[in-house]
């Protein structure tokens, strides 16, 4: 059987693919009652295993965390990268695995009732801005759990499909586009799609790796502090997180007409006005905004383009405030999904469905450049060998040179843009090596490390070995490096991990 995983910030969603239909995965809670997302939380239970979901949520213990998924769009993350549990600390992998774990387990349980015990398939979904290590260690943590996955899909892009499948009555021959915006709990990406029939084309996508509902939460647990005169006092980690749930449901709650937000804070009620809330997120909508605008174009009304709509998806969205804002500036082609928490998986699961017959040509948002060592290790370029927007599945680049130096120390870099001084900017590191150009430093009995290359001073050689780089990306949006030194017969593949 094949499902739509939507591995979201706050919330994980599943969806079927049942002849034609796309049913979400109900899920059992903590009291057996059924609901259609898992939480994307975990905790240690007494004896140190890793808790997830539902179970985690309920056990009400210090080592919660909540959107551990943020980690995955840090700089420098990979499977190793520690995670704070109260007082012990667990590997990113294991928590991944562990949740992953859980996640299958649920699909396992639904397809078991149709009778269906073969592997699950999957296609899953990542924001539009993901790196490659995040895609690796997604794809990686499904995969030990025993699904095949079939897919890695761009959220925005999944949803895109969504709104096709509901809405394709507003698609004519003078709209031909649509723009996605999709802002969940810890991630926020939007992307311009071209669509002729099934086929959907991804323009452009840009995107804020930490900007969310988590956010707003944020700013709100810090007025209920100072509304309450206890902003200067320290926090221990389970009151923190108290309360933060506490401010996430009164401001799940709010609707258009709400007035005021109501927190409990020690038995005391704390009331802010929903102005006053609203007044201090409107900056974090307003980055929200700019990132939409390049894709919108120069003028800011839809009027005089192909956007049939802007399709709002994601959990955050369900805050009045952000289709309010999105309207006043574009018009009534603004439309709120009846899914906004479903619509990405239900995407992907359509994704996932070869009857379907919808195609998708979806581009990395994200570029890839190097940092290379110059002037005898004195000064640092930055080589940008792939612009954002500019890849796809199957792209292929390979650079060749002399090398210059005895030792080449390269830092490949994902960024989002370059700013007018050419440096990147929201850099996440893909892979970073030192690679022994002269040949003294590969003999078969010197085996340096990584470690001992760092430690031996860059010189300039004059001409060396001939190099060849070559960049991969493939149809999941990883990037994967490949050095060789063709006149030697040495060659080192590199990837995230």
């Amino acid at each position: 059987m094949r499902f739509g995983i939507d591995f979201g910030t706050t919330r994980t969603v599943i969806a079927a693919v049942d002849r034609g239909n796309y049913p979400v995965v109900n899920v059992a809670d903590h009291y057996g009652d059924p609901e259609e997302y898992i939480p994307t939380v975990v905790a240690l239970d007494s004896a140190g295993k890793i808790r997830v979901g539902w179970e985690a949520l309920y056990a009400d213990s210090p080592t919660l965390i909540r959107s551990f998924k943020r980690l995955l769009s840090g700089g420098q993350v990979n499977s190793q990268t520690p995670v704070d549990c109260g007082d012990e600390t667990r590997s990113l992998g294991d928590i991944l695995q562990a949740y992953a774990h859980a996640v299958v387990r649920c699909l396992l349980a639904f397809q078991h009732q149709q009778a269906d015990y073969s592997t699950p398939e999957v296609v899953l979904g990542v924001p539009a801005n993901a790196p490659s290590a995040q895609r690796l260690l997604t794809v990686d943590a499904f995969r030990s759990a025993g699904v095949e996955v079939i897919g890695l899909v761009n959220e925005p892009s999944a949803a895109a499909f969504e709104y096709t499948h509901r809405h394709a009555g507003t698609l004519n021959s003078k709209r031909r586009s649509i723009i996605v915006y999709d802002l969940g709990g810890g991630t926020f990406d939007v992307s311009l799609l071209r669509i002729h029939g099934h086929h959907h084309e991804v323009v452009a996508s840009r995107g804020i790796s930490r900007l969310g509902g988590d956010d707003f939460d944020e700013v709100l647990a810090e007025l209920t502090l100072k509304a309450a005169h206890r902003d200067e006092d320290a926090f221990g980690r389970g009151a923190r997180r108290r309360l933060l749930d506490e401010v996430r449901s009164a401001k799940e709650a709010l609707k258009p007409q709400s007035k005021r937000l109501v927190m409990e804070l020690n038995d005391e009620d704390i009331i802010i006005p929903v102005d006053t809330f609203y007044h201090a997120i409107t900056p974090l909508i307003e980055q929200s905004l700019e990132a939409t605008q390049p894709l919108v174009g120069a003028e800011s009304s839809l009027v005089d383009t192909d956007i049939a709509g802007i399709y709002l998806v994601g959990g955050a969205t369900a805050l009045p405030l952000v289709p309010r804002m999105l309207r006043e500036r574009y018009g009534r082609r603004v439309h709120r999904s009846p899914l906004p928490t479903a619509s990405t998986a239900v995407g992907l699961a359509i994704a996932a469905d070869p009857s379907s017959e919808y195609l998708l040509s979806d581009r990395r948002s994200r570029g890839i450049g190097v940092f290379r060592e110059m002037d005898a290790g004195q000064a640092v370029s930055f080589d940008p060998l792939l612009a954002p927007g500019s890849a796809q599945g199957g792209t292929h680049i390979t650079r060749r040179y002399r090398a210059a130096h005895n030792i080449g120390w390269f830092r490949y870099v994902e960024y989002v843009n370059i700013d007018e001084s050419y440096a990147p900017g929201d850099l996440a590191l893909l892979t970073e090596v030192l690679v022994p150009f002269d040949p003294a430093l590969r003999r078969s009995d010197v085996h340096l490390s990584q470690e001992q290359l760092r430690d031996i001073p860059v010189t300039r050689t004059g001409p060396g070995p001939l190099v060849e780089e070559t960049l991969s990306i493939d149809n999941d949006g990883i990037a994967q490096i490949k050095i060789v030194l063709p006149e030697e017969n040495w060659s080192m593949d590199l990837s995230a991990h």
